[in-house]
């Protein structure tokens, strides 16, 4: 069974089956996605699908790929094009982070009356914006502003994966590095019984240079091993479907989400 490192007061806070779930996509490039890619959040959507008894929708305001020749979000472009259009829909944007985000979940988890966000930022905000220092308080200012929206509101937050650039710029990666460990404070000091935090674990076996296609952006292994942090990290804290079945599973043995410290 995977391991993942879970940082809450709330893991015994199952979820019911009956409990209807509006699941909220918010991140980056990596999970917007380009033309022609699944996403991890199509990922996402086969692993709810593969439990009939879980009552589920996918909301968000926005619902297209990045297209890069435009420069522009403008693609519908999904590489399975059976991909439903209601289960498309997020609040994810290439080239944004907390830093764009924290402003806008509040009307957004309002508007869609969202019970589970699945977060993944950080990254953009320590390449272009941010500070680790900042970043960390733009990740605690977008869970309360949430919580304005929904004071019931349950979150699983990704740690940053480091990107190409890390293994060639020291203070990025060190920067990258300190930004985790601010996170996983700040959802070990956030959580509560009526609000619960959760933080996923990097799935060890992620590399960048097999799982992306660019040394950043996910590719279709990618794209599971992401979709199975959070899946796994759910089922494990909240009881929530179960484990993730459709990770790749590579020559050296099964992929499995290790503690992250």
């Amino acid at each position: 069974m995977a391991q993942v490192s879970i940082v809450t007061s709330q893991a015994g806070a199952v979820i019911g089956h009956d409990d209807a779930m509006r699941f909220l996509f918010v991140g980056d490039s990596m999970t917007i996605g380009r033309a022609g890619d699944f996403t991890w959040r199509y990922r996402m959507w086969q692993h709810l699908e593969a439990f009939p008894g879980l009552p589920y929708e996918i909301v968000g305001p926005r619902s297209t790929l990045y297209d890069t020749e435009a420069n522009a979000p403008l693609s519908h472009t999904y590489a399975d094009p059976s991909f439903p259009p209601a289960a498309r829909r997020h609040l994810s944007g290439w080239g944004e982070g907390y830093l764009h985000m924290a402003p806008v979940i509040a009307d957004t988890v309002r508007e869609t009356e969202a019970d589970v966000l699945l977060v993944s930022l950080g990254l953009i905000d320590l390449g272009f914006y941010t500070d680790a220092e900042q970043t960390a308080a733009n990740a605690r200012a977008f869970v309360m502003a949430a919580r304005t929206a929904n004071p019931h509101v349950r979150m699983v937050l990704l740690p940053v994966i480091p990107n190409i650039r890390a293994e060639t710029d020291a203070p990025f990666a060190a920067s990258c590095a300190h930004f985790n460990e601010l996170l996983a404070k700040a959802v070990a000091g956030l959580d509560t019984a009526s609000s619960p935090l959760l933080l996923a674990s990097r799935p060890t076996a992620y590399d960048i240079h097999t799982d992306t296609y660019d040394g950043t952006h996910p590719g279709p292994t990618g794209e599971h091993l992401l979709a199975a942090a959070f899946a796994d990290t759910m089922h494990q804290a909240w009881g929530l479907g179960g484990p993730y079945a459709g990770r790749p599973v590579p020559a050296g043995g099964p992929v499995t989400a290790a503690a992250s410290g």
